[in-house]
């Protein structure tokens, strides 16, 4: 089946969450959210940079949602989840990304807002990335990848059930130029992920 042609949702609710696609009007609230959480996000992620303008933020919402409905790229705002269902704060952003649809592969990513750590939001909305890879995409893989250094993000993939597969030796450069080492986790069909679940 062509992916264009997928039902994907676009709006997800967990116990205390709820993902939704980026969509026209957003920009500002993510912008302000990424400019909260500066100091942390620039550590570790190349497109978190201090003079990212609300007008960038909302063009890169709206690719954003364009991606998403070609099935290219599936990025979610992570809200927290009001007690009637609606959305409350932004408390970050995750995704499906670098999508093999021959091989049904998916890497989930995730950033956090600043001040709103302790509080499980990236374990949730990583294992609800997985529930829809693995229940509503058919994948056979779903990979993290993260600098080896930043021991949050490993901790998010070991709460939400993945398998530390590979130290990649200094494999890449992080947002300042420096090597940089990648732990890779899984989850696979057949593995921990079981057939027909």
């Amino acid at each position: 089946m062509d992916p264009v042609l997928m039902d994907v949702p676009e709006r997800i609710e967990t116990d205390h969450l709820v993902l939704r696609s980026p969509r026209r009007g957003d920009g500002a609230t993510v912008n302000a959210a990424v400019q909260a959480s500066l100091d942390e996000l620039v550590l570790w992620l190349p497109w978190a940079g201090p003079g990212l303008s609300v007008d960038e933020s909302e063009a890169n919402c709206r690719r954003q949602q364009a991606r998403f409905m070609l099935r290219e790229d599936f990025v979610f705002l992570i809200f927290a989840r009001e007690a009637d269902g609606r959305e409350g704060e932004l408390v970050g952003g995750t995704g499906l990304h670098r999508i093999d649809w021959t091989l049904r592969r998916f890497e989930i990513g995730y950033w956090r807002k600043t001040g709103c750590e302790g509080r499980g939001i990236v374990t949730e909305a990583a294992k609800a990335m997985a529930r829809l890879a693995f229940d509503s995409l058919g994948a056979r893989r779903v990979e993290l990848r993260m600098d080896d250094s930043n021991e949050r993000s490993w901790k998010v993939a070991e709460r939400a059930g993945f398998t530390l597969e590979a130290l990649l030796r200094f494999d890449a450069v992080n947002p300042r130029g420096e090597p940089r080492s990648t732990r890779v986790y899984a989850r696979v069909r057949g593995a921990e992920e079981p057939f027909g679940a």
